[in-house]
């Protein structure tokens, strides 16, 4: 095959282009609503009336649960009747959960606004459409722009969001979910309906979205999403009361070590296929733990916490990049919807165990134990990255 020919098949034609990047503002529109509260909500929620540790914990991560529960349904469901009408769904639920969590005074309220918004699961359904509009050729690509769309949605977010908690309290950063998600539902009409045939939901076999190779990405996943909760859990804390710096602030040291951390995840992520499947896997998974070994250390510096974010942003980039792009490929196409449904709900239930995992241990233990135990987390995971086969 000349180079000409395979370049011009590993090039996005003007309608995937088209798709992929309303997919991806859609994605990013919906996560910020989620990634916004992430580095402030601990702070806020130990304030409400009712609060513990504990329920703080499950605060932060409550989401995942229902997120956890939906995906594989609305993955099946989208199969069926189309990936538009559950998009449409699973972001009026989130809106109605916003606005639940932005009225409540209590901890409990909080909670249940939480849950209602991971209910309107839709991140399987928007891969699959994605997946579904793109050729295999450049599905990779397009995976890799969705996860740099998200991941852009996390700097904003943890730019805009400590300044605008500090400014207008964290209770209008859920009526600014609430928006984004209205704007993502404006955005998804820009999308023509597809007209694929769709399989019957009777020829589905669920069994198929477990088998070894898509089960040790779910658990990539699932461990990932842990310790990224577990950490937005623990810090904040740390920063107002060890370190006495403000909310307002918080975003300077998220930032500055999130753009330093692109220095390395994004030459990974476009070298990953020409290095060979497993190559930037394990070392994405070295600097997690690189980044938790610094946290035990010394979790109560500047400059510790700095460098143990770029360590982690670097690894983080990657492996919610290549993941997914990995997962779509594997997958059989009349199961892709329901494949990523199960990968998302293995990452979102991650979100909800470091939640809880992380509010329980915070009440327990002294914050360098609580990186001792994601570190241990993370050699199991290495050890686990030997029997791993692609």
């Amino acid at each position: 095959m000349s180079q000409e020919k395979k370049y011009s098949e590993t090039k996005m034609l003007k309608d995937e282009r088209r798709v992929v990047g309303i997919v991806a503002l859609i994605a990013m529109f919906r996560m910020f609503g989620l990634f916004a509260l992430l580095p402030v909500l601990s702070i806020f929620a130990r304030e409400l009336h009712g609060a513990t540790p504990f329920l703080v914990g499950v605060s932060v991560g409550a989401y995942g649960l229902t997120q956890a529960l939906f995906q594989i349904p609305m993955g099946l469901l989208s199969d069926k009747v189309g990936r538009k009408a559950v998009i449409i769904f699973g972001l009026f639920v989130f809106i109605v959960g916003s606005l639940v969590a932005a009225y409540s005074g209590s901890i409990y309220g909080v909670i249940i606004g939480r849950f209602l918004q991971g209910a309107g699961a839709i991140s399987a359904t928007l891969a699959a459409l994605l997946a579904d509009a793109t050729r295999e050729e450049v599905r990779t690509k397009s995976m890799a722009l969705l996860g740099v769309g998200i991941g852009a949605s996390f700097l904003l977010a943890l730019i805009l969001g400590p300044i605008i908690a500090a400014l207008f309290g964290v209770r209008s950063l859920f009526f600014l979910a609430a928006f984004v998600a209205l704007l993502a539902m404006i955005l998804l009409s820009l999308i023509p309906n597809s007209h694929k045939k769709i399989a019957p939901l009777v020829r589905l076999n669920i069994k198929e979205a477990f088998k070894p190779q898509l089960l040790m990405l779910d658990l990539h996943v699932y461990i990932l999403h842990l310790i990224l909760t577990m950490m937005f859990v623990v810090l904040p804390v740390i920063l107002v009361d060890q370190l006495n710096i403000s909310l307002v602030n918080h975003w300077k040291i998220y930032v500055s070590s999130l753009i330093v951390s692109l220095l390395f995840s994004v030459p990974m992520i476009i070298n990953d296929r020409r290095m060979g499947k497993k190559i930037f896997l394990f070392v994405s998974v070295i600097l997690l733990l690189l980044s938790q070994l610094i946290l035990v250390l010394s979790a109560n510096s500047m400059l510790s916490i700095t460098a143990s974010l770029v360590f982690f942003f670097s690894g983080f980039n990657f492996l919610e990049a290549s993941l997914p792009a990995k997962l779509s490929i594997l997958a059989k196409n009349e199961l892709k919807g329901a494949s990523l449904g199960v990968f998302s709900s293995f990452q979102f239930l991650g979100a909800f165990s470091g939640g809880i995992l992380g509010g329980w241990l915070i009440f327990t233990l002294e914050p360098q134990n609580i990186f001792t135990f994601t570190a241990v987390l993370i050699v199991l995971w290495l050890t686990s990255l030997v029997f791993y086969k692609d």
